[in-house]
Formats: C-alpha cells, sequence, structure tokens
C-alpha cells in the first residue's frame, strides 16, 4: 500500500482529516498530510518541497500550474468556504449582521485574532485598511502567521476571531458569532491537483478523486464549507 504526500491548506483541514482517515480505512493507504496556510506551502515548494497531491486555495493552485509544477489534468474544484467571526464557547456573540453592527462589534472588542498569511486573514487585514479601522484597530489585534484562530480563542488570547468558517469550524470549544455581513462576505475556492512528478500517482488520484466524491461533500457542508460541482 502507497503513502500518499498531500499538502493540504488549513481551511480544509477539518474536512480533511475525516476525509483522510475514511480513505485510509478504506483502501490501506496511508496519506501523509501536511497543513499550513497556502503561502507557507507555496514557500516550502519554492525551496524545493515536493508532495503527491496539493489541495489549496484555488489561487496558490493555478500559480503552481502555471509552470508545470503541479499536473494540468488532474485538476479537481473542491469546495469553498466564507469568512466566519468566532468566539469562544460561552462567551457573548456580537450582533455582526449588518456592516454597522459589524464594525460596532470590531470597535467594542477587547482584542481580535487573524492571520497574516492565510487568506481570510490577508482579506481582513485590507479590510481594515479600506474602511479606515486598521490604525484604530491596530493595538487590540493579535496576530499570527499561520494556524487556527479558534486556538487563539480558546486559550483566551483573543475575544474575537475572523478566520474561514471552516477553520473555525475546526476547533473544538469555538463558536460562530456569524459571517461577514455583505457587501464584505468573500467566498474562498480550494482546488486538487496531483503533483507532475507525483512518487504514488495512481494512490493520488484515487484520494482526489474520494476528496470531490458525493460522500466528502456531505462532510464539507457539516464543516462550513459548500462543494463546488
Amino acid at each position: 500500500m502507497a503513502t500518499i504526500r498531500a499538502f493540504t491548506t488549513n481551511s480544509l483541514c477539518g474536512p480533511a482529516t475525516e476525509l483522510y482517515a475514511r480513505f485510509e480505512r478504506a483502501t490501506g493507504h496511508r496519506v501523509d498530510a501536511t497543513y499550513g496556510p497556502a503561502k507557507a506551502i507555496l514557500r516550502d515548494i519554492a525551496g524545493g518541497a515536493s508532495a503527491d497531491v496539493a489541495l489549496l486555495g484555488t489561487g496558490s493552485i493555478d500559480d503552481l500550474l502555471a509552470p508545470g509544477v503541479l499536473d494540468r489534468s488532474t485538476l479537481r474544484a473542491i469546495a469553498a468556504s466564507g469568512v466566519g467571526i468566532g468566539v469562544k464557547a460561552g462567551a457573548p456573540k456580537p450582533d455582526v449582521s449588518t456592516p454597522e453592527k459589524f464594525i460596532a462589534a470590531l470597535r467594542s472588542a477587547e482584542s481580535i485574532a487573524h492571520t497574516t498569511e492565510g487568506a481570510s486573514g490577508m482579506y481582513f487585514g485590507q479590510l481594515l485598511v479600506e474602511l479606515g479601522l486598521a490604525d484604530e484597530l491596530q493595538p487590540k489585534l493579535r496576530t499570527q502567521p499561520g494556524g487556527l484562530i479558534g486556538e487563539v480563542l480558546v486559550a483566551g488570547r483573543a475575544a474575537l476571531g475572523i478566520q474561514q468558517v471552516s477553520e473555525l469550524m475546526a476547533v473544538p470549544g469555538v463558536e460562530l458569532a456569524g459571517t461577514l455581513p455583505a457587501p464584505w462576505q468573500r467566498m474562498f475556492e480550494n482546488s486538487g491537483a496531483l503533483f507532475a512528478k507525483a512518487s504514488e500517482r495512481a494512490a493520488a488520484q484515487a484520494l482526489l478523486d474520494y476528496m470531490v466524491s458525493k460522500e466528502a461533500g456531505e462532510v464539507y457542508r457539516a464543516r462550513g464549507l459548500e462543494p463546488i460541482a
């Protein structure tokens, strides 16, 4: 049986952990998964790291398809997730249902956590600049390059956490206060493809096929993502 090396974005870590385990039980193959923000994974690949399959944000997949690092013929759309606002379980949930209420919640929060290299974290940082709130909120921001912001909330290091819904839901002890209100909500799509030089090509293809199956779609929905047909 094969060991499949899989680079996997944090936005898929919740469902991927469950789906990889199911795949292993069904096939006997082993999935050696490396999780992280896409930006960090791209740096590793640029430095020479390789795997059999990549499941990343669609933009990052495109960056790897262009130079031929990934095999375009194996490209598959997977699932998308919006941006959520999380709190530690049991903490008061602010009303974030409108732009005005969302801004009020940010201003009244004791502290706000987000990543600086994850897709949603970078987007949130840009949104603060566009809204003219970056300087005002800077003293209460708790940032880190990557990782699951829900862990920051559970540890009590921030009152609000901004990250993709699927990433917030991946951490026990985190509850959703809501999602970014229109017109600021954004859906982040994820795709997958095999590395052009995949050493376990057949097994990796079987894994990628499973990750876009009907069974996988049910897991995505339960974990805060919407499957992409």
